[in-house]
């Protein structure tokens, strides 16, 4: 008996080895996200801001031409990290809790992120940059740490918890579970810190560092960069490559803008464009609103630079062919007015607030002095990109960063939520089909379900004793085949700012008490012919599917919905 199976022992050792080597190696994912920048900012959607590193994924990758985000900072975050609707997270809104279940301001136990569900099928998970689904700008809410990253499934973190603040020295910055700072970091300590440096450089750290302990094992490095977030900080050395690039104003750039999408077959050559909404005739002050925009090209350069450190990295390592690699946006252009209205020194001892800032607890405070102690300037007329600035870009820069759509971050229109989508991977993506545009549509929650597609790795049904509302997203491999991807539709909700897509009619409505607007996507993407009075059985039936999806989404009840009844163009 020993004697026979010792040769069947010895064949089925060889046969489990052969199929092992014959399976083909799990991927690795990198998720880049940037924030508050618009669909024709970057160069491979149309834009003229100097983005070599992301141009080259593109053109060895396919883009997609409607991709779409929730409008906002955290929810999109929330979604694309637990592949739900924001509402099924507990992020319907912001990081303040509104006392409903879709608007709780925190990651709940009823959702697990695409670390926690990709470290059972052997990944090792990284995390690099702005954080934003959990309370952090207040020493209390920095204490709580059981919704950061390393208790939410990653091994290695470098970032900021709350949303937004300064580049030069960023508040709620840590390193894993430890508050630091950038100035008592024993870690790292460049020449010059700045924030979307220290991103990129810890995202590069981080392969490193897998590549010497875990080379055999597969990685998820979630990269998500601030910029081009407020306020408008970058280096001197960046900014000076946009020198005069913007001093003719926003018409210009936009029309160069639409042509050079049109040209890129991102847009039908008879495609028409929202309004443009600002006159440079008329600016008060045409030097200071140049240099806005010279500041914004310089964060996105200066990011793209970043983001060709870490491909770097990945071709040496002998990573980069079997890396899938996604880069998205989390909101369209930011039409937020921080830091423009009159023009204010805060005192040192007496912490300003932006004027007209939204919201701005949720991102963080306004410092009042620098690091090296010189007061804060805000106000119309002070030039952005020192240390001792913080200022916005402006609804106009924003109009022409979200070219040819209407709106902008914060409203369901397509300015707010449309978001280039670029996808590199050599060994899934055949080669017939590099360089091409996708027209298939998709929504966040589709990245986790794509990414759980690549990896083998299943979503579960239940976590830690918790039962897991089930996965939203949609794979998007049929469509790097070039196949449409079947869905039930495209949700939104923000606000009080709603829309719903089918195919390619997209019922919207502005705000709580707004009327539906209905749009044709096919022949009016720019939303300028609204269809709705035409159509009131279509409206009629795609608000029926809104409403359906609200009340199983957690969207209903909401906490605007006093005005939700006010106004409403209801057939």
């Amino acid at each position: 008996m020993k004697s026979v199976l010792v040769p069947v022992l010895f064949c089925w050792s060889i046969g489990s080895w052969l199929l092992l080597q014959a399976a083909p190696p799990r991927p690795n994912i990198l998720v880049i996200l940037s924030d508050d920048m618009g669909y024709s900012d970057i160069g491979c959607y149309g834009g003229e801001i100097r983005t070599p590193n992301l141009d080259a994924l593109a053109a060895d990758g396919l883009r997609f031409t409607q991709f779409y985000n929730t409008a906002r900072c955290c929810p999109t975050r929330a979604s694309l990290l637990t592949g739900l609707h924001p509402h099924q997270a507990g992020i319907g809104h912001m990081m303040e809790d509104r006392g409903l279940e879709g608007y709780r301001g925190n990651l709940n136990r009823r959702c697990v992120t695409l670390a926690e569900a990709l470290r059972p099928a052997g990944y090792r998970n990284y995390a690099a940059g702005k954080w934003h689904v959990t309370p952090g700008a207040s020493a209390r809410a920095l204490q709580d740490q059981h919704n950061w990253p390393l208790q939410r499934g990653f091994d290695r973190f470098y970032g900021t918890i709350h949303g937004a603040g300064s580049y030069w020295d960023p508040s709620s910055l840590t390193r894993d579970n430890q508050s630091i700072t950038a100035a008592n970091d024993p870690e790292y300590q460049p020449s010059e810190f700045y924030y979307t440096d220290a991103i990129s450089d810890h995202a590069v750290r981080f392969l490193r560092e897998h590549a010497r302990d875990h080379g055999a094992e597969p990685f998820f490095l979630y990269v998500a960069y601030t910029a081009a977030h407020w306020p408008m900080h970058a280096k001197e050395s960046d900014i000076s490559k946009y020198k005069g690039q913007y001093d003719a104003g926003y018409e210009p750039v936009r029309q160069a803008r639409l042509a050079k999408l049109k040209q890129l077959g991102l847009l039908a050559t008879n495609s028409t464009s929202a309004p443009l909404a600002g006159n440079w005739q008329k600016a008060k002050n045409r030097e200071f609103e140049a240099r806005c925009m010279e500041v914004y090209a310089a964060m996105v350069d200066c990011m793209d630079q970043g983001i060709g450190r870490i491909v770097a990295q990945l071709k040496q390592q002998g990573q980069f062919d079997r890396t899938l690699i996604l880069y998205l946006q989390d909101n369209g252009g930011c039409a937020e007015t921080v830091g423009r209205g009159t023009n204010a020194i805060p005192r040192a001892d007496q912490p300003s607030l932006p004027p007209m800032a939204p919201s701005i607890s949720q991102y963080g405070s306004t410092p009042s002095q620098t690091r090296d102690g010189w007061p804060v300037r805000l106000g119309y007329g002070v030039m952005p990109g020192p240390q001792d600035t913080y200022i916005a870009y402006g609804r106009e820069w924003a109009n022409v960063s979200n070219t040819p759509f209407r709106e902008y971050k914060h409203w369901v229109h397509e300015g707010g939520i449309s978001t280039p989508l670029i996808v590199h991977w050599p060994a899934g993506i055949a080669v017939s089909r590099r360089g091409s545009l996708s027209q298939v549509p998709g929504q966040l929650p589709d990245i986790m379900a794509t990414c759980l597609a690549v990896a083998g790795a299943n979503y579960p049904l239940e976590f830690r004793g918790q039962k897991i509302t089930p996965l939203e997203g949609k794979s998007l491999l049929p469509a790097f085949e070039g196949r449409p991807v079947e869905r039930e539709g495209l949700f939104w909700e923000h606000e009080g700012n709603r829309a719903v897509r089918i195919g390619d009619w997209k019922l919207v409505a502005k705000g709580p008490a707004g009327p539906w607007e209905l749009y044709d996507m096919a022949a009016d993407r720019a939303e300028q012919h609204d269809l709705a009075l035409q159509q009131p059985a279509r409206v009629k039936e795609l608000s029926a599917r809104w409403d359906a999806w609200a009340k199983r989404a957690n969207v209903l009840p909401w906490p605007w919905k006093a005005e939700a009844n006010k106004n409403r163009r209801n057939p």
